[in-house]
């Protein structure tokens, strides 16, 4: 790769071998899913933490190889404070023939929604929270982007409640000619008065200043509207972005971001062989390298997703 040979070194991380640039020392597991396990890693070159995620078995079946394509994709293009940002990509094989592992390098976060819901949170943080995961929201969608696995453990948060949304491996794209299978990999998911950290029932610790109450109101309201089975009927995120819980911390450039430059035109119509999708992902990180050596920004992204 571009590092050069030689640059690359294996470390043992549980069950597994993780075969990194060695600008990328002090790996530890910090977590594992379906998709892959991640790692933290301090980035000696950038001087920061880092986390590096090893995609598990990309190329074992179709719909792995799908996930990873259409998941390295989405996180070249899309470029939004609430969505985790894509640093690096590599592979240490050094050509298509012997292309078999794929790293994706993040930003590295301080814990996962599932940590945070279990905290006493004030108004103040919860409603931060809240914004920052519709801002996400938004954004995806302005590019006709459906996540369809949001839950806690893919959403991310700094000591400073920042907030980013990650793991597009089971993303669509939004079209008319298209049924959208029901299936994602995780079918359990917390409610989101869970998320929220709020209680329909009143207790003893509730606060009784006037600003709690209308805050606690405020949040019911929008829960309510929220909690509604028929989408039609169930408020838009951009409605949730204006309601009085959310709308204090309302600023165009966060919830108004241009969308990603993502093209779309027919979702879901073909389908390629594992062989395929291994030589679409090996382009798109060799195309990663080719514009980061030539000082290409992010925004200016023209790979095609896997729907086309």
């Amino acid at each position: 790769m571009t590092e050069g040979e030689g640059q690359f070194y294996s470390v043992q991380v549980g069950d597994s071998t993780f075969t990194v640039l060695r600008r990328y020392q002090q790996l530890r597991a910090i977590g594992s899913g379906a998709q892959g396990i991640v790692c933290s890693a301090l980035d000696t070159v950038l001087g920061i933490p880092v986390a590096v995620k090893k995609l598990s078995r990309p190329f074992q079946n179709q719909t792995h190889a799908k996930r990873a394509y259409r998941e390295l994709v989405l996180l070249k293009c899309v470029n939004h404070k609430n969505i985790i940002r894509l640093l690096n990509v590599f592979t240490p094989q050094k050509s298509l023939e012997e292309f078999h592992d794929l790293y994706l390098v993040m930003e590295l976060m301080d814990a996962s929604l599932c940590q945070v819901i279990h905290m006493d949170l004030d108004h103040e943080r919860m409603s931060y929270l809240l914004y920052q995961i519709l801002c996400g929201i938004r954004h995806l969608h302005s590019a006709g982007i459906i996540h369809r696995d949001l839950k806690p453990s893919n959403i991310v948060v700094k000591s400073d409640c920042t907030l980013k949304i990650l793991d597009f491996g089971l993303a669509r794209t939004a079209c008319t000619n298209f049924m959208m299978t029901p299936y994602v990999v995780t079918r359990y998911y917390r409610a989101p008065e869970v998320i929220l950290g709020m209680k329909y029932k009143e207790n003893g610790k509730e606060s009784s200043t006037e600003h709690d109450k209308l805050k606690t109101s405020q949040a019911r309201d929008l829960l309510s509207k929220m909690l509604v089975i028929d989408p039609e009927s169930r408020i838009s995120v951009q409605e949730a972005l204006n309601h009085p819980y959310i709308h204090t911390w309302y600023d165009p450039g966060e919830a108004d971001a241009p969308p990603p430059q993502i093209s779309d035109k027919q979702l879901e119509e073909r389908e390629h062989s594992i062989e395929q999708w291994q030589e679409l992902i090996y382009k798109e990180v060799m195309d990663w390298e080719e514009r980061n050596k030539n000082g290409v920004m992010k925004e200016e992204c023209t790979g095609e997703l896997p729907w086309k």
